[in-house]
């Protein structure tokens, strides 16, 4: 405990046990949120919120007042994450209105990530909701044909948020065969090796780049301006759909010229902070990234990339894409491409994030796990328990944070407050 505030230090325990990767009842100086009583025991009259304790003397803040009264009352505090006993709404910051509508909505679709809807009683009338495109000319959402649990989970997640969105079947790597990438002369760059296990290109990685590489040729078809490209194993930020919007309006305000903006990836350039875009808060230059989970993209954009004519030198689109804007760490794969300026940008911090990384419960990566792109008798199941790739972001230095791009108002995502 701090002496000069009141507040607790969090020790190495705390993220094991708070992402589950420790379970028990642990005996802990803090609680945040909601407790179990026992109010049949004598002690539990000392516990209080409000007023403080006589020798509380730190600035009020109810959960250390809480907390000290437990500790002054002689009554230990234990936390049990053996059991998933419900959800609780992101805890808003001081700057921030009371939007419960908002903040209901995201405990819904949190909890909707590895469990079923929660449905509302029958009777509670619930207002009609009215998807819209949030400003762009499209939304598209790539699902593959058998992952149904992912495409009804991520249409009512979008709902309760009222995101329309089109639905585009994925390319399925585990269904293509060899007479299908000859017809498309499709061919892995000479040399591609994956970063960490030095296996090369799969089946499920050209699955994933023919998906996306069929909405941007959509994209170049229909001449859509503005299109936002997500992926069906997202989790969305607090407030997604106003921050993005917000975002977009300051681009447009600001009148800078992009052609791909990154809403979720993994960050891998972390020795040096991104540059700061001028005028738009939230914003920075993309460096070297891994993922696809979610793009704004151009009509201007969508030519470029098409225009590279990938096929016959293909790469996991989430390497192909740093090389398109001269980010890639390895120059022998950006000599392939002589074209290599694609405006790319990314929000900071990010608008959605995997619903589970390797190792976790739940997590399944259709493009790691397929076989090797010449070879369909080669597979690579290796990478279910051992992918680096997919891993979560590692934490990033203070000194290469992006502080600049952050308002003054910014504080670390609700996400990481508890």
């Amino acid at each position: 405990m701090s002496f000069s505030n009141g507040y607790y230090k969090r020790t190495l325990d705390y993220p094991l046990i708070r992402e589950w990767k420790r379970t028990g009842c642990f005996a802990v100086p803090m609680i945040h949120s909601t407790f179990l009583i026992d109010l049949r025991k004598e002690a539990s009259a000392k516990l209080t919120f409000y007023p403080p304790h006589q020798d509380y003397t730190w600035s009020f803040d109810g959960v250390m007042v809480f907390a000290f009264s437990s500790r002054q009352a002689g009554i230990q505090m234990f936390i049990c994450n053996q059991e998933h006993y419900g959800f609780l709404p992101m805890p808003l910051k001081s700057h921030q209105t009371l939007q419960e509508a908002e903040n209901f909505v995201h405990t819904l679709i949190e909890a909707m990530i590895d469990r079923p809807p929660v449905e509302p009683s029958q009777y509670v009338s619930v207002p009609l909701k009215h998807p819209d495109k949030m400003g762009f000319d499209e939304i598209f959402m790539i699902n593959l044909k058998r992952r149904k649990d992912r495409r009804d989970r991520m249409l009512r997640t979008l709902y309760e948020q009222e995101i329309a969105v089109k639905v585009v079947e994925a390319v399925d790597g585990k269904a293509l065969n060899t007479s299908q990438l000859k017809a498309l002369s499709i061919d892995m760059l000479p040399g591609y090796r994956d970063p960490y296990s030095s296996r090369p290109l799969t089946r499920g990685e050209i699955g994933c780049f023919l998906s996306h590489y069929y909405i941007w040729k959509e994209v170049v078809n229909r001449e859509l301006e503005k299109t936002l490209v997500i992926e069906d194993d997202v989790r969305f930020e607090h407030q997604f759909k106003r921050k993005l919007m917000k975002l977009m309006d300051d681009i447009a305000q600001a009148q800078l010229d992009w052609e791909l903006m990154e809403i979720g990836r993994k960050r891998m350039q972390v020795q040096e902070p991104e540059k700061a875009v001028p005028n738009v808060m939230n914003l920075v230059e993309a460096d070297y990234s891994y993922w696809t989970l979610g793009y704004t993209i151009s009509f201007q954009g969508a030519q470029k990339l098409i225009g590279a004519e990938p096929f016959g030198k293909m790469l996991p689109v989430d390497e192909f894409l740093p090389v398109m804007y001269n980010k890639h760490p390895v120059a022998k794969y950006m000599e392939y491409y002589e074209s290599r300026d694609l405006k790319a940008f990314s929000a900071e911090p990010l608008l959605v994030y995997p619903t589970h990384y390797t190792g976790q419960p739940g997590y399944l990566s259709d493009t790691e796990t397929s076989t090797i792109w010449d070879n369909e008798t080669v597979s690579t199941d290796w990478d279910r328990t051992h992918s680096w790739k997919s891993r979560q972001q590692g934490k990033i230095h203070s000194d290469a944070q992006n502080k600049d791009a952050l308002s003054s108002l910014h504080t670390p995502s609700s996400r990481d407050e508890l």
